[in-house]
């Protein structure tokens, strides 16, 4: 009896040995579970621009005064949008209120001789009432219905002012600012109006070697020499 209970020992033994050996192997061949982390994938939300064509007018009202006195090169002055931009495609981008930024290239005092001061200007950016900010590549025109013509949502195209540089020069009897063409360099005969509310034309030989002083509030065109996009115009949208 003895015997008989010492081999059913012996043999669950053997069995229990065998069993532990296979789930060790079993568990040695079983692959490790990867789990994989979730990521947020984030859409990103892709603003259409519209385009401004280049040889369109900014219509826009001097916010300081400029004077060929007391300007120096490369100071920075500003411009305010007085009518709305509109895209090519009729949707507004640039509206009322928004800030264009100048720049003095050159200024030259009147001189001996009846030689007038002259001031030259560039436009280097635009700032929309939101915050959004664009470079733009603008130079000084007029708004002589002559030479620009306003369609109907008020923006102002050029129409032979694509191939002359337009500058402030001083003249006429109250020593308004006028806009003159410089041509190669020298002064050619005036083409624009008097800005500082002297009336006519008045040629090269009749200024007086006046100095310009463009009065804040003065009015007069930016011309785009290149195209610029900007989104549709949204007052909530706030940029740097």
């Amino acid at each position: 009896m003895k015997q008989i209970f010492n081999k059913r020992m012996l043999v669950a033994a053997i069995a229990l040995v065998i069993g532990l050996g296979v789930t060790d192997a079993f568990a040695q061949k079983r692959k490790p579970v990867i789990r994989k982390k979730r990521t947020s994938v984030t859409k990103k939300v892709v603003v259409p621009v519209y385009s401004v064509p280049s040889g369109t007018v900014m219509r826009t009202r001097l916010n300081s005064k400029l004077s060929s006195k007391t300007s120096t090169e490369g100071s920075t002055f500003t411009a305010t949008v007085t009518e709305p931009v509109y895209s090519n495609n009729g949707v507004v981008v640039i509206p009322v209120g928004s800030t264009v930024t100048g720049r003095v290239d050159s200024v030259q005092k009147a001189r001996k001789g009846g030689k007038p001061g002259t001031i030259d200007v560039s436009f280097t950016s635009v700032r929309l009432p939101n915050g959004t900010t664009r470079a733009i590549n603008g130079s000084l025109t007029d708004l002589d219905t002559k030479d620009g013509k306003s369609d109907n949502e008020g923006t102002a195209s050029g129409d032979k002012m694509k191939h002359r540089k337009l500058i402030f020069i001083g003249g006429g009897g109250a020593g308004g600012a006028l806009i003159g063409a410089a041509i190669g360099g020298g002064k050619g005969a005036l083409i624009g109006g008097i800005i500082g509310g002297v009336g006519g034309l008045i040629t090269e030989t009749q200024t007086k070697g006046e100095d310009v002083d463009v009065k804040s509030g003065t009015e007069f065109g930016v011309y785009l020499n290149q195209s610029v996009s900007l989104p549709k115009f949204n007052e909530a949208t706030v940029r740097p």
